[in-house]
């Protein structure tokens, strides 16, 4: 069963405080500070083939030695930590600047997942981490006979 609700803005009857307020308080919290900030996270893709889970992890910008990769009970967290500074100096003035991207994810692995044998890869922006499945959790492939 699909429920429609019909869009209704604001009655002009409604006191200006709380129409601001409902404004304010109903927006994402990128859309007030920018999602250049810690605040926002990579985006991932899950995808499951017979052999394995693979995740792509899309964090352009990092490097290879940003990333941490950790298993522990039965969870897998991916993490990251990038620092940049620049400074430059003059007669006159010295300016610097410097960023800070951080980010941390955790999946549960599920049971099927041989935690022994995981691996990754980062390559043009993308963490591809891959998830080999237990031998018992691969589908059986297998020609029968007919007598």
């Amino acid at each position: 069963m699909t429920n429609v609700v019909k869009f209704q803005p604001f009655p002009s009857t409604k006191p200006l405080f709380n129409g601001l307020f409902d404004e304010f308080f109903n927006r994402p919290l990128t859309d007030l500070v920018g999602s250049d900030n810690a605040f926002s996270q990579p985006a991932v893709n899950v995808l499951e083939t017979d052999e394995a889970f693979k995740l792509e992890v899309a964090a352009p910008g990092f490097g290879k030695q940003d990333f941490s990769i950790n298993v522990e009970n039965d969870y897998l967290t991916i993490s990251a930590n990038h620092e940049t500074s620049k400074e430059e100096k003059n007669e006159r003035f010295t300016r610097r600047e410097f960023s800070v991207a951080a980010f941390k994810r955790s999946f549960k692995l599920p049971k099927t997942v041989n935690q022994e044998a995981i691996s990754a890869v980062y390559e043009s922006g993308i963490l591809n981490v891959t998830l080999s499945k237990k031998e018992e959790a691969k589908p059986i492939v297998k020609t029968i006979q007919i007598g």
